[in-house]
């Protein structure tokens, strides 16, 4: 059964609906579930670790973790994820203070929240997120050899 080896691009598809459905569980159990927010960017866990470390732990292991196709995608993974955590999440925290402040200035626009707030991740979602991206490459990569 060499499904996933063969066809490895569906390793990150797998992980990644796995990481939406756990973002939907995740937000239902703490009383705050919309399709929306689990299909949106931030939030636990995050959706882009796990559709990259998936990706890049399937390459390492079909090719070999000394690989240049393993190389490409480690670094690929660790720009996406510190981005999440980084770029994102600042700019998340620009979108929260722009709001608050056009609420305050009577903005019609601003005032129904139309900057997003919440488009990057803390450390702990991108962890879980690159965790569960982790777990489902190694299942799935397992199964060839079963």
């Amino acid at each position: 059964m060499d499904f996933f080896v063969d066809h490895i691009l569906l390793v990150p598809i797998v992980a990644w609906t796995l990481a939406i459905l756990c973002k939907g569980i995740f937000g239902y159990i703490h009383g705050h579930f919309s399709m929306g927010q689990a299909l949106g960017s931030g939030g636990m866990p995050s959706v882009h670790a796990a559709l990259v470390t998936s990706l890049t732990t399937a390459l390492g292991i079909k090719h070999g973790v000394s690989s240049e196709l393993f190389a490409i995608g480690l670094v690929f993974s660790t720009i996406i994820i510190y981005d999440a955590i980084n770029v994102r999440f600042e700019a998340g925290l620009h979108a929260k203070a722009l709001n608050r402040i056009s609420k305050k200035e009577g903005d019609p626009e601003i005032v129904r929240g139309i900057l997003n707030e919440s488009i990057g991740h803390l450390p702990g979602e991108a962890l879980v997120g690159s965790l569960l991206g982790i777990a489902v490459a190694i299942l799935c990569m397992s199964l060839a050899y079963v």
